[in-house]
């Protein structure tokens, strides 16, 4: 166990991992250069076939804050076969002092000062309950091209203060998705604050969802899950006119509505509580009245610009 010199609150990690062998070393080589250590980072092999067991062990002895647990081969890469394998992880966890624990994806890297950034966000904030930030893929950047707001935490890189995780249940399997968001929409509704900083970013390697599709088929399953996770159609309707905006232009837009079509028409099961549908959609008509109240605002200034002579 890792004792960390720096006087900051004391964190967990836990990565779940299935055939990363193309990704792992550069999530490892981020994870030894940081300046606050965690206590200890649990990676969890996933019964992967490939090399990432063998990349992970050839950094166990020189760091035994690593651990590494293994677990058998399996053909199901689901949502709830990750939770499965975080849950493996938090095994070896949960009985350490610590007072944040976070899910690290394995295809990812950030800045030596990363994890470092989050603890104080935490120190500074005791309602701050999940924290991470906003990321960059090829070509593409949530900060810009997302419709989430920055209450949304992405699963690539989610903190958890422990008395949150412990209030919310932790994450819940759900095959379909929607595990993340289901865990911070969740602690807002018990009274958490929740936030997604710009200061830092972290770079997933791979486009979300597109490890075993391809990209419209990605975009197609999303729209499905705005539907299992209670999404309001009138904020469908604007996502999808948002999400035409962006590469593919038009086709990714259809492909969003026609997954949420198809759930609807379906009556796909939904992943969520009532409870929380209300409360999911009464924040996504509070999001709309505000973009709409800032258009209209930006549009007055425009008219009443003074124009050169």
């Amino acid at each position: 166990m890792h004792k960390n010199p720096l006087n900051h609150l004391p964190y967990v990690l836990i990565t779940p991992a299935r055939n990363e062998e193309k990704h792992i070393d550069q999530l490892i080589q981020s994870m030894i250069a940081q300046t606050a250590l965690p206590t200890k980072w649990v990676i969890v092999n996933d019964g992967s076939t490939d090399a990432t067991a063998s990349l992970i062990g050839l950094y166990l002895e020189k760091h035994p804050w690593i651990e590494l647990v293994n677990l058998p081969a399996h053909r199901d890469r689901t949502f709830a076969a990750k939770v499965y394998a975080f849950n493996a992880g938090f095994e070896k966890v949960k009985r350490l002092e610590y007072e944040v624990i976070g899910n690290l994806d394995s295809d990812v890297s950030f800045d030596a000062d990363y994890c470092e950034f989050l603890l104080n966000k935490f120190e500074a904030d005791p309602r701050l309950g999940v924290a991470g930030t906003i990321f960059q893929e090829d070509g593409y950047s949530s900060a810009t091209d997302s419709f989430e707001g920055q209450n949304h935490v992405a699963g690539g890189c989610q903190l958890f203060r422990r008395q949150c995780f412990e209030e919310i249940g932790g994450y819940v399997p759900n095959k379909a998705g929607g595990i993340d968001w289901i865990a911070v929409t969740t602690a807002r509704m018990k009274g958490w604050t929740t936030r997604s900083f710009r200061e830092k970013s972290f770079f997933h390697y791979r486009s979300l969802g597109t490890a075993e599709r391809s990209l419209l088929a990605s975009t197609f399953s999303y729209g499905e899950k705005d539907y299992y996770l209670g999404g309001h159609p009138v904020w469908e309707f604007f996502r999808v006119a948002y999400r035409a905006t962006k590469k593919p232009y038009l086709i990714g837009g259809i492909a969003l509505y026609s997954g949420y079509l198809s759930a609807f028409f379906r009556r796909m099961n939904r992943a969520v509580s009532d409870e929380l549908m209300r409360f999911h959609r009464k924040e996504q008509m509070s999001k709309l009245k505000i973009i709409f109240r800032s258009m209209f605002r930006l549009k007055r200034i425009d008219s009443f610009e003074i124009k050169p002579s």
